[in-house]
């Protein structure tokens, strides 16, 4: 289960941006790649878990899964791409590379105004 282990992290991450506010957070962005298998409800329950008793208790996660891009190398386009269906969405070429995944990133926190 490493939603236990991303959820460790992110608390981590979050508690000290926590210190330097010095206000409470209310929610979190993070987005990661199709191939990070991260499971929405797991990583959730984790970070609940582990957050209570901590200023980051109760703060929402938003999970933002960013798609897989290829690059055509008949025309060099990039796009977006199922796994089933690897087809350059320009000239229709099937001589395409995979881009790297995107990593999973703690992209925003927004904390109490009050």
């Amino acid at each position: 289960m490493h939603e236990a282990m991303v959820a460790q992290s992110l608390l981590a991450s979050i508690s000290a941006e926590v210190a330097n506010q010095e206000a409470k957070p209310i929610s979190a962005k993070i987005s990661c790649g199709v191939l990070y298998a991260i499971n929405d409800e797991l990583l959730c329950f984790a970070f609940d878990a582990i957050a209570k008793g901590t200023p980051c208790e109760g703060i929402e996660l938003q999970i933002e899964h960013k798609p897989m891009k290829s690059r055509c190398n008949v025309c060099e386009h990039v796009f977006e791409f199922e796994l089933s269906k690897l087809v350059c969405t320009n000239c229709g070429s099937e001589d395409c590379e995979l881009l790297p995944d995107s990593p999973l990133l703690l992209e925003e926190i927004e904390f109490d105004s009050e």
